[in-house]
């Protein structure tokens, strides 16, 4: 008797190019590393980099982000391997879009899509979810000139149609109608999340910011002794603003992890999350916590503050954290004016000396994950709350 044939039902993991562009604005360096970033996303998203291609260009293509002949050099690589996705560094416009769809003929998508992918995966509550399908929603409307779409209808059959509608212009509705609903299911959302922080305003506020995968669900975690919230080392592993009661020294706070930031963040995100980001705006205190082993930590550091600038929340204290201590891997490093026999200075001691002089805030430096220095941040914490307890009784 024959054997029955095993079919193989593990999903086959999609192979990804990714495109980067090398401008004025745009340093060679600054370019590698947006496509480390995009990398990471497009592993977080679930799918494996096999080649990335960088192009000098004064500015994008307006027809096809990059130069015809690299585009070509794409698709050959595309058509010889059997690519899936083509994932490009910044967003594309409609017609960039349809026109490199047409060479590469493949799925492509762009860093603002990739984003939006990756937080449809994360949604876990209902707000996260009605605020990403918005987000979706509002980068998909003017995109739809590029095809045609077949769009699940929300409501088919009679009266959805007007006399001589095309199916785009069905579809284009069939968005609006869905942008409409979802903005009034968050409003309502909205208005009951206000309700609950209002109902917390005797107690001090300190939220947690910082890029995505910094570890800021990490130190929630510790300092609630609570494994609750997820974390992970992928991106935005948090979209949702998690709430917690801590006490230190018999004193209690609320504590409010929120969802990372991140370069060129799409800004129908930025919107949808308005009511996540509500906890940033209306806390009393700001913990930014930063990877301090990450190379170009400093380049996060100048995005959540932009970030904080756009969302009206860059005039709150700050208790700056850097975590990851323990991932630190620099050599010694020796003063510029030092002695020919003077001891080297360690990396982390070279940075707290930078940073203290730096920053009128406080300055802490730990590890969440190997429990380093954790007395000093809990200190530093103590004095925020009990200045702000004051000033509330």
């Amino acid at each position: 008797m024959a054997k029955n044939k095993l079919h193989d039902t593990h999903k086959k993991q999609e192979t990804a190019v990714l495109v980067g562009l090398i401008t004025q604005q745009q340093k060679p360096e600054q370019a590698e590393e947006y496509l480390d970033e995009l990398a990471f996303l497009t592993l977080t998203a679930g799918a494996k980099v096999v080649k990335r291609y960088l192009q000098r260009l004064p500015k994008p293509h307006s027809g096809t982000f990059v130069g015809e002949g690299k585009l070509e050099e794409i698709a050959n690589y595309v058509r010889e391997n059997e690519i899936d996705i083509v994932i490009f560094d910044d967003e594309l416009s409609p017609s960039q879009i349809r026109n490199i769809e047409n060479s590469l003929k493949c799925k492509i998508l762009d860093r603002s899509n990739l984003i939006l992918d990756i937080f449809a995966t994360r949604a876990r509550t209902a707000q996260a979810k009605m605020q990403v399908e918005l987000a979706q929603a509002q980068y998909l409307l003017p995109r739809l000139t590029r095809m045609w779409t077949h769009l699940t209808k929300h409501a088919g059959g009679i009266g959805t149609r007007g006399p001589g509608e095309s199916e785009i212009e069905t579809d284009r509705r069939v968005i609006r109608d869905t942008i409409s609903k979802l903005k009034a299911q968050l409003k309502e959302v909205e208005k009951q999340a206000e309700t609950r922080r209002k109902n917390r305003d005797d107690k001090v506020r300190l939220t947690l910011v910082g890029y995505t995968n910094v570890g800021k669900s990490s130190i929630l975690n510790m300092l609630s002794k609570s494994e609750t919230v997820l974390a992970e080392d992928k991106l935005f592993a948090t979209l949702d603003s998690t709430v917690r009661k801590i006490v230190i020294e018999d004193i209690p706070f609320l504590l409010t992890d929120t969802v990372g930031f991140i370069r060129k963040l799409p800004h129908q995100l930025v919107e949808c999350f308005k009511s996540t980001l509500d906890e940033i705006c209306e806390a009393d205190v700001l913990i930014h916590v930063v990877d301090v082993s990450h190379p170009n930590f400093q380049d996060q550091i100048n995005v959540v503050n932009k970030t904080l600038e756009e969302i009206k929340a860059n005039d709150k204290p700050v208790l700056l954290v850097f975590n990851k201590i323990d991932k630190l891997q620099e050599p010694l490093t020796m003063p510029e004016d030092a002695e020919e026999d003077e001891t080297p200075i360690p990396y982390i001691d070279k940075l707290k000396n930078t940073w203290m002089a730096k920053e009128n805030a406080p300055v802490i430096f730990i590890s969440a994950s190997k429990q380093t220095n954790i007395s000093e941040l809990k200190t530093a914490i103590i004095e925020f709350v009990k200045k702000y307890r004051k000033t509330i009784y």
